[in-house]
C-alpha cells in the first residue's frame, strides 16, 4: 500500500468518526436540555408549589405606639403563602395605610418569614382639640389625644383640619431647623399669611422667623442673638431678614 493510499484511508476514517460524533450530538443536547428543564422544574416547585419556602411568620420592627398584631393584619399576607409569590409592594402600601405609619418596607426573610420594617409618625406640635389637646406630626396627622397639654411640644393654632394644612407644614419645617438652644424652649408657634412664622419662647420672648427659606442662616444668627441678649418676657428677636436682624 502506497503512502498516498494510507493517507487517504486515514482521512476517510477521521471523516467517519466525525460523522458518528455528529450523529450522537443531538442525543447529548437533548439530555442536557432535559436536565436543565428538570432542574428548573424542581426550583419552581420549591419556590412556588412546595411547603418549604412559605410564610410561617410575619416579623414587625420599629413599632412603639402601634401594636405589632395590627401591622401584621394590615399587611394581610396569610401564613402558608409562598414567599416568592408575596407582592411586597402591595403589602407595603397596605401597611402605610395605617394612620401612625409614616413609611414601611416589606422584605422577604428566607426561608420562612416576612419582615415589616415600620417608621412611625412622630409628634412635633400640640393643638387644642375640644376640652383637651392633640399631638400632631408635621403633616398634621393625629398621633394622640390627651386631657392635659403635653410637655415639650409647641402649641399651634390651626383653623380648620390640621391634616394637610399648609400652616402646619410651614411650622413643622421651621421647627425642624431651629437651633438646639431654642427648640426645647418654644411655647407656641404661629404660621400666618405668606408662610410667616412667629415663635413664642417659654420666657415670653418672641421670635419673628419669617418664611422657612434660609432657616439655616436664621438659626445661626438667632443663636448668636440669644447669647448676646438673653431672652426675657419683653424681648423680641426678628430674624426674618437675616442680614438685618433686630433685637428689641
Amino acid at each position: 500500500m502506497s503512502a498516498t493510499t494510507g493517507q487517504t484511508a486515514a482521512r476517510a476514517g477521521e471523516s467517519e468518526q466525525r460523522t458518528a460524533a455528529r450523529r450522537s450530538d443531538p442525543w447529548k443536547v437533548a439530555f442536557v436540555v432535559l436536565l436543565i428543564v428538570a432542574v428548573l422544574t424542581v426550583v419552581v416547585w420549591v419556590l412556588l408549589g412546595s411547603r418549604l419556602l412559605v410564610v410561617r411568620q410575619v416579623e414587625v420592627t420599629g413599632t412603639s405606639r402601634l401594636e405589632a398584631d395590627g401591622v401584621v393584619a394590615s399587611v394581610d399576607v396569610p401564613t402558608g403563602t409562598p414567599l416568592a409569590r408575596v407582592d411586597t409592594d402591595a403589602a407595603r402600601s397596605r401597611a402605610e395605610e395605617l394612620r401612625l405609619v409614616e413609611s414601611a418596607e416589606v422584605v422577604r426573610s428566607w426561608p420562612a418569614a416576612l419582615r415589616v420594617e415600620v417608621v412611625e409618625r412622630t409628634p412635633m406640635m400640640a393643638m387644642r382639640a375640644g376640652d383637651g389637646f392633640r399631638l400632631i406630626d408635621g403633616d398634621g396627622v393625629r398621633i394622640a389625644d390627651t386631657d392635659k397639654r403635653p410637655d415639650n411640644y409647641p402649641l399651634i393654632s390651626v383653623s380648620g383640619e390640621p391634616e394637610g394644612s399648609p400652616a402646619v407644614a410651614t411650622a413643622a419645617t421651621v421647627l425642624e431647623r431651629v437651633p438646639a438652644a431654642v427648640g426645647g424652649r418654644i411655647d407656641t408657634v404661629e404660621a400666618g399669611d405668606g408662610d410667616a412664622v412667629e415663635l413664642t419662647l417659654d420666657s415670653g420672648a418672641t421670635v419673628s422667623w419669617g418664611t422657612p427659606q434660609r432657616s439655616e442662616r436664621k438659626s445661626t444668627i438667632l443663636t448668636v442673638l440669644l447669647n448676646e441678649h438673653p431672652p426675657g418676657p419683653d424681648r423680641h428677636y426678628d430674624v426674618s431678614a437675616p442680614e438685618m436682624a433686630v433685637v428689641e
